[in-house]
């Protein structure tokens, strides 16, 4: 499995963003596709996933409201759409996925088996 991460870039509070992952290979039916972020100094932080088994999503309570995940499987490509974005969002974001994952590990990052390269977003005040 590979992913590729883009999107990333700097912006001012209150902007938007959208952040793409596309993935490659080998998927399990019941795979999850996650993003977490980590800023300089912080541990990474789960921030949004989807589920293949139901599309289900699943949003940290720090940006619900603000951001939405979704999938567009015939690009194999899952977005992360950002807005009303604030300073706090700053950091690197990764996307994640995992072909066997169990729902109560779903927002722990060393659950998860693959990794992209990740993607720097910048708010400005």
């Amino acid at each position: 499995v590979q992913l590729q991460a883009s999107g990333g870039g700097l912006v001012q509070a209150g902007g938007s963003l959208r952040l793409s992952c596309v993935a490659s290979g080998s998927f399990s039916s019941r795979y999850v596709m996650a993003w977490f972020r980590q800023a300089p100094g912080k541990e990474r932080e789960f921030v949004a996933a989807w589920r293949r088994n139901g599309g289900y999503t699943y949003v940290a309570d720090s940006v619900k409201g603000r951001f939405t995940i979704s999938r567009d499987n015939a690009k194999n490509t899952v977005y992360l759409q950002m807005n009303g974005l604030n300073p706090d969002d700053t950091a690197v974001y990764y996307c994640a996925l995992d072909n066997s994952i169990i729902l109560s590990s779903i927002r722990d990052f060393e659950q998860y088996d693959y990794w992209g390269q990740g993607t720097q977003v910048t708010v400005s005040s």
